[in-house]
């Protein structure tokens, strides 16, 4: 499967990822790489919890445009 997941560095240079379509779904690693290979495992082990918990396993997301 494949997800899109968001990446964003802070203010101390820690690179955050989140899944959008998964709630509660976020990691974190020094690089862009490392952040987008600890998703990987997030992923994993979040869709593992929601399918044992009864859950959906994502949530829809949709693009939207704004104009500004």
């Amino acid at each position: 499967m494949k997800f899109n997941v968001t990446l964003d560095q802070d203010e101390d240079g820690i690179w955050i990822v989140e899944c959008p379509s998964i709630p509660g779904c976020i990691s974190q690693g020094q690089t862009k790489e490392e952040a987008l290979e600890n998703i990987k495992d997030a992923i994993a082990a979040c869709l593992q919890v929601r399918a044992e918990r009864g859950f959906p396993l994502t949530i829809e997301t949709q693009q939207v445009e704004v104009i500004a």
